[in-house]
């Protein structure tokens, strides 16, 4: 189908495929069994697909609009085939992303903002400061002069490890000692890139979310500051979740997009488990764009979210 345009790399595109196999294989086996003896898809046969769409993980709102969607096309075309299910799932979930996700597929080219100021946002542990550090290498790589400001002061780990990534991708980092003020790393960050003529600023922060006041206080503070610097900073916000953590995932987004105005996602450890259908249904429900997803270690294992080469990936036979 034209939808399903292959517009990666091949050695990209084989990645995805390996980083979603436990998705895939999970979903797979799930589906076998539920049109297991049918041949045709009826109220049984959907009755089964939903509680296999839930299960892996999309979600009870989306599962909801698939069924639904699958439902009009058995009373339109009066007799579908369990044979034709796989096909017209990919059909389906691929146009529900089209309406519900705003713009084509992400890429790494920057809007016409020098710097252009990213602040990523996400809890400890869902591998936050190792995306800025692959997106560091990915801009870096694309010709930009990137910056990257250790404003996480909170945990002594997140400095070094932020710092770890500033000499692996040799691009320079703006940190002070732990316990500092977030705003002010994120203030002398900025300032420095503006004086280095620099292409994009990555700016890690807190990742706590045991207070969500605290939370908002403290990058509304954050923003207030380097917009003092660069009028419209930051020029997008990133939240980072951990796809493994499947359900759980939809609530750090709900506290996160309730904490601040997050503008792109990123999805990261696709490859480590079979809950790969979360993005789907985050990409669905939030009306944010999943810009990045995770599908494995290597730093080149972030790739840019394209909907149509997921969905292909995902429901491959």
């Amino acid at each position: 189908m034209s939808l399903f345009k292959k517009i990666f790399s091949k050695d990209k595109k084989e990645n995805l495929d390996k980083g979603l196999e436990k998705s895939k294989t999970s979903f797979m086996s799930k589906m076998s069994k539920a049109v297991a003896g049918k041949s045709k898809v009826d109220e049984e046969v959907l009755d089964d697909l939903e509680d296999v769409l839930i299960s892996s993980d999309l979600g009870v709102a989306t599962t909801i609009k698939v069924i639904n969607r699958i439902e009009e096309r058995v009373a339109r075309d009066k007799y579908l085939g369990t044979e034709e299910l796989n096909k017209i799932l990919r059909e389906e979930i691929a146009g529900l992303l089209s309406e519900t996700e705003t713009g084509e597929a992400a890429n790494i080219q920057l809007p016409d903002v020098k710097p252009y100021v990213i602040m990523v946002v996400g809890v400890n542990g869902v591998g936050k400061t190792t995306t800025i550090g692959k997106l560091a290498h990915q801009f870096k790589s694309a010709g930009k002069k990137v910056v990257l400001g250790a404003a996480d002061t909170f945990r002594a780990a997140a400095i070094d490890q932020l710092q770890i990534w500033a000499d692996r991708t040799d691009v320079p980092i703006v940190r002070q000692k732990m316990g500092s003020d977030p705003a002010s790393v994120a203030f002398d960050t900025v300032q420095s890139a503006v004086k280095q003529d620099a292409d994009v600023v990555l700016i890690d922060t807190a990742g706590r979310l045991h207070n969500k006041v605290n939370l908002m206080n403290e990058l509304s503070k954050v923003k207030r500051v380097m917009q003092k610097v660069i009028p419209n900073a930051p020029h997008e916000v990133l939240l980072v979740l951990d796809g493994s953590t499947g359900q759980n995932a939809f609530e750090q987004a709900k506290q996160f997009t309730a904490a601040t105005e997050v503008t792109s996602l990123a999805v990261t450890k696709l490859d480590g488990t079979a809950k790969g259908g979360v993005v789907i249904g985050i990409s669905d429900q939030f009306q944010i764009p999943v810009k990045y997803i995770g599908v494995g270690e290597g730093i080149e294992d972030l790739q840019v979210f394209n909907k149509y080469e997921f969905v292909d990936s995902f429901f491959k036979q």
